[in-house]
């Protein structure tokens, strides 16, 4: 057994337990769950209700469904107005993008975790806007697969935060993607740690596909489709300043990644793409991510 192999197991040992990891809400199970039924028996007052159990988290969704970002042209004041104006599906969305945001480590950490969240929720726009540019079948889906492919992150800042700040620090001095900074530095990447939470929540088997595999689309078994879309979004994001607070010395060419490839197999619409003028389109997300994951961490 080599030395760096004797490290990753040793690493991966830690992470087999995540007892250092926060649960979601509460309140976040039910709430989903309640959604989920068909549209015709959900019932606002009880939307609502749930939400009001977490003040925090409703003063934060208040805050979101305020934003541009979700369709907002007239403010709301309360948390029944914007389920009513947003629809019942948006508020989801919405919720769990408040709940994740709050699984952060409060302690100092290698990464600003303003940044890192500006990323994700930029990855979830633009994976929701790419989704309906090639008529994916499920925007909603893509968008939450687009905000929690990162969770692999968020394990090791709270399980390995010694080692994953050589790796950051390591893709920062070198201008690399940081899975291959982590890949160099411990032997496996946040994809692998991001599966084990994703596992431990019980998520469903095509956002535990994106957790794992976002780097790699091709090997999606049962999901490609959803994981080559969040693939591309990663890399737009990452390419056009909504990234990990480093530059990556590189040249993509979307057209060549293996995101592309998949996509194309399921729909024609994908090489008709304008992918000049998407890139332009996500410049017009990027202050309002900015002032609305700001806004959010001051609350």
């Amino acid at each position: 057994m080599t030395a760096a192999t004797a490290t990753k197991q040793v690493l991966l040992h830690r992470l087999e337990g995540l007892r250092q990891i926060p649960t979601i809400p509460a309140v976040l199970a039910p709430l989903l769950r309640y959604l989920r039924q068909p549209m015709e028996q959900l019932d606002v007052r009880r939307v609502t209700d749930l939400l009001a159990q977490d003040k925090s988290l409703a003063t934060q969704c208040l805050q979101m469904a305020n934003s541009p970002l979700f369709g907002r042209r007239q403010r709301v004041e309360s948390i029944r107005a914007a389920v009513v104006s947003l629809g019942l599906r948006h508020v989801s969305d919405i919720a769990m993008t408040c709940c994740v945001l709050n699984l952060f480590p409060s302690d100092r950490t290698s990464m600003d975790p303003v940044v890192f969240w500006e990323h994700s929720l930029g990855c979830a726009l633009v994976c929701r806007h790419l989704a309906r540019k090639i008529n994916y079948s499920d925007p909603a889906k893509a968008y939450l697969a687009g905000l929690l492919h990162d969770l692999g992150i968020i394990v090791n800042l709270w399980v390995l935060p010694n080692e994953f700040r050589t790796a950051w620090e390591t893709a920062k001095a070198e201008g690399i993607p940081l899975d291959e900074a982590e890949q160099k530095s411990m032997g496996f990447t946040h994809c692998e740690c991001g599966r084990l939470l994703a596992e431990r929540w019980e998520l469903p088997p095509d956002l535990i596909e994106v957790v794992t595999f976002h780097h790699c689309p091709q090997k999606s078994s049962n999901h490609g489709e959803l994981v080559a879309l969040v693939q591309l979004a990663d890399l737009l994001c990452r390419m056009s300043g909504l990234n990990y607070g480093h530059v990556e010395e590189r040249q993509v060419d979307l057209v060549e990644e293996a995101g592309f490839a998949v996509l194309a197999q399921h729909s024609t619409l994908v090489k008709e793409l304008d992918w000049a003028r998407l890139t332009f389109e996500l410049d017009s997300y990027m202050d309002e991510v900015h002032s609305l994951v700001r806004a959010i961490y001051r609350t």
